[in-house]
């Protein structure tokens, strides 16, 4: 049995970490948050001790290394800037790290980090999940196989509606979340590099604190993509249906059927990680380059390959 530590354990998604660890035959033993709003611990691991000071929770830490029972890995579950400090102090703790995405915001943390795992020995895995999801494996391997002199048409549209409570939180400050397109997009640009190879161009065509969009093209795909927390972005249809969320990916004109199969994936990024096969630093880095071009280029108009949903936003 391993012993975890997880970082970050009021977030949104440290339910599916603590999931994780328990489904996977694990424990953890330690948490923090700087809010206390975490009694969803008592679901998993209820004698688990919490601190909502990192200097206690660091403390402790320290107390259960020199004991000689250490810390196995931690789980990184904390806001997006604060990834990178928090997978350093996991290997300087002698823990590897299992971190969200975006694993970092910017590339050149990403060389910081690989650094400091060849001084500790330590590695640092992220959660890739969608590259685990059955219909994706399937569509890259059609993709591999294929022989072909034209590229697939892509189109790529996630809207993923978001309250009023958003934009008052650390999500809506880019240099907290790296924007749109790096918070809630991040697993799709490294899904589709990981799908249609080696990224050759990245234009931006729309870029705000709800909305964003442009083009990408790689070896094997040219990719319009839109991304959006606004629900009046959500098909009308879909609307009408409750639906507050609506993703579609389609490929030569056919929809890619992926809505299911995601309950698990936190698990079998586990798993794999647990069996030595996890993503480490290294495979993050087209995606993190992407998100972080995105960030900071300037917006193009007019462009022949434009989402169509960008003429809602003028």
């Amino acid at each position: 049995m391993k012993n975890f530590a997880l970082i970050g354990a009021a977030g949104y998604i440290a339910p599916r970490h603590m999931a994780a660890v328990k489904e996977t035959g694990n424990r953890i033993s330690v948490a923090y948050d700087p809010n206390d709003s975490v009694g969803i611990i008592d679901s998993y691991f209820p004698e688990a001790d919490f601190f909502t000071e990192f200097e206690r929770f660091d403390r402790h830490i320290y107390n259960h290394v020199r004991g000689g029972e250490g810390i196995d890995y931690m789980s990184i579950c904390s806001p997006n800037y604060l990834h990178d400090a928090h997978c350093r102090f996991a290997m300087r703790s002698g823990s590897d790290a299992i971190c969200e995405k975006p694993i970092v915001l910017n590339p050149w943390n990403l060389d910081g980090l690989l650094e400091m795992e060849q001084s500790t020995g330590k590695r640092v895995q992220t959660i890739l999940q969608l590259r685990l999801h059955p219909a994706i494996i399937a569509l890259r391997e059609k993709v591999q196989g294929e022989a072909r002199n034209t590229k697939h048409e892509v189109d790529l549209s996630y809207i993923t509606s978001r309250g009023h409570w958003y934009m008052q939180s650390w999500k809506a400050d880019v240099s907290k979340s790296g924007g749109i397109a790096t918070n809630i997009g991040v697993h799709f640009f490294d899904m589709l590099h990981y799908m249609f190879g080696a990224l050759q161009a990245n234009d931006v065509h729309w870029h705000d604190d709800r909305h964003a969009a442009g083009y990408l093209e790689y070896e094997h795909a040219r990719v319009r993509w839109f991304m959006s927390i606004d629900v009046d972005d959500v098909p009308e249809e879909a609307r009408a249906r409750g639906q507050r969320t609506w993703r579609s990916i389609t490929v030569d004109g056919e929809e890619i059927e992926f809505s299911g199969g995601f309950t698990d994936l936190h698990t079998r990024s586990y798993q794999e990680i647990l069996a030595g096969n996890g993503f480490g630093l290294e495979t993050n880095r087209t995606a993190v380059e992407a998100v972080a071009h995105i960030r900071t280029a300037a917006v193009t108009t007019g462009s022949s390959v434009e989402h169509p949903f960008v003429a809602r936003l003028r």
